[in-house]
């Protein structure tokens, strides 16, 4: 993990499919649908000014993990992020 990230605990409300989320500070997208919010520069800063939503894309398989790459609706930022555990993967 690099210096740049910042570990926030915070619950929150998807913006795409209103799930209720309990985040546990490397939460960053809904486990339900996989939708995140572009709200950071780096993991965990919240220091991103465009607050678009960010649609899931399509999932990778990496090193035997599962990788979202998302795409910010607002802004067309491309972000990778690890699937976590409970997250619902299913085919995009």
């Amino acid at each position: 993990m690099s210096q740049l990230f910042k570990k926030v605990k915070e619950d929150f409300e998807c913006g795409h499919c209103g799930a209720q989320i309990v985040g546990d500070g490397y939460t960053n997208h809904c486990p339900k649908c996989l939708w995140s919010k572009h709200v950071d520069i780096n993991p965990g800063d919240r220091a991103e000014e465009c607050r678009g939503l960010m649609k899931p894309e399509k999932v990778e398989m990496e090193k035997g993990e599962f990788v979202i790459i998302h795409q910010c609706e607002k802004c067309g930022k491309v972000k990778r992020c690890r699937a976590s555990r409970g997250d619902e993967i299913t085919p995009l």
